[in-house]
């Protein structure tokens, strides 16, 4: 069965219309501030259509660019500026970033309230430590967890097998499937054995970055397969990291590249806009009357 994350995302983004017109009602107007460095032809287009998506269910999203050889502390200082803002709830800072600046260090500047990537050391540490509560959690994770819910996989004692470790996908979503009670393992460039690894898994998560990098033989048979990757090919085609063709064969489950994990990405970025309104404006006055 192929994962149909469009469909998905359709009706994440109906519900957050929904939840936003109750804030509206009450006055709120969910605000995301995003911060473009640069002229990198991806990053125009990904921010471009979440900026349009935004307004589209009526979140108020103001950009901010910024050119290649801006300094760290003009970043710095406009991102102290929105923490402040009591109409922004959210930040988004857009990478890659350029050489000269400390990608670190700018998001460890933004409130952790506000930090809408889910990036924030705070906010990694509590999930984490798995703790209960208010704070946002990176996007693409949490997009792969409502796909594996909603196609009703199994996560308690299965064995998950996480292709590429990286802060935005990879190491979140090990937090978020052990809180689950799932067995999961990191694979990477360093891994003795790699298809012998990766043929026990019952899920395989692929975000490596590599085309074509998972076949047929790195599979079992009946295994669900979530491809993160999206690299453009010289013929201009767009292609995960996976061999979809010859994966789909032997998977039960599999999501295509386009219209997989993508769609989601977005759609869980406007939901964690709704819920950071919400935790900054109601929540927050709820926990400070009560």
């Amino acid at each position: 069965m192929i994962i149909d994350g469009k469909k998905l995302a359709k009706k994440l983004n109906k519900n957050s219309r929904q939840r936003i017109t109750q804030l509206r009602k009450q006055g709120i107007v969910p605000g995301i501030a995003v911060i473009l460095v640069g002229n990198d032809p991806a990053s125009e287009i990904y921010t471009r259509n979440k900026h349009r998506l935004a307004r589209k269910l009526g979140i108020n999203s103001t950009m901010y660019r910024f050119p290649d050889n801006v300094d760290q502390k003009t970043i710095i200082n406009k991102i102290k500026e929105l923490n402040l803002d009591n109409q922004v709830d959210g930040i988004l800072v857009q990478k890659p970033l350029p050489s000269q600046l400390d990608g670190e260090q700018i998001i460890n500047e933004i409130n952790p309230e506000k930090d809408i990537d889910g990036l924030h050391p705070l906010n990694l540490g509590r999930l984490f430590a798995g703790q209960t509560g208010n704070y946002p959690i990176a996007c693409t994770p949490q997009g792969i967890m409502t796909i594996l819910d909603q196609y009703k996989v199994t996560l308690s004692g299965a064995n998950v097998v996480i292709v590429g470790r990286s802060l935005l996908v990879g190491k979140p979503l090990l937090a978020l499937l052990n809180n689950r009670n799932a067995t999961v393992t990191f694979v990477g460039r360093h891994t003795h054995d790699f298809s012998e690894v990766t043929n026990k898994a019952d899920i395989l998560i692929v975000a490596a970055g590599v085309p074509g990098l998972i076949t047929a033989n790195n599979i079992k048979v009946g295994s669900v397969v979530i491809d993160v990757g999206i690299n453009r090919l010289k013929s201009g085609k767009l292609t995960g990291d996976v061999d979809f063709n010859g994966v789909a064969a032997k998977a039960s489950l599999i999501t295509p590249v386009p219209g997989g994990v993508g769609p989601m990405t977005i759609a869980t970025l406007m939901s964690q806009s709704v819920d950071l309104a919400y935790w900054h404006h109601i929540a927050k006055s709820k926990k400070l009357l009560a």
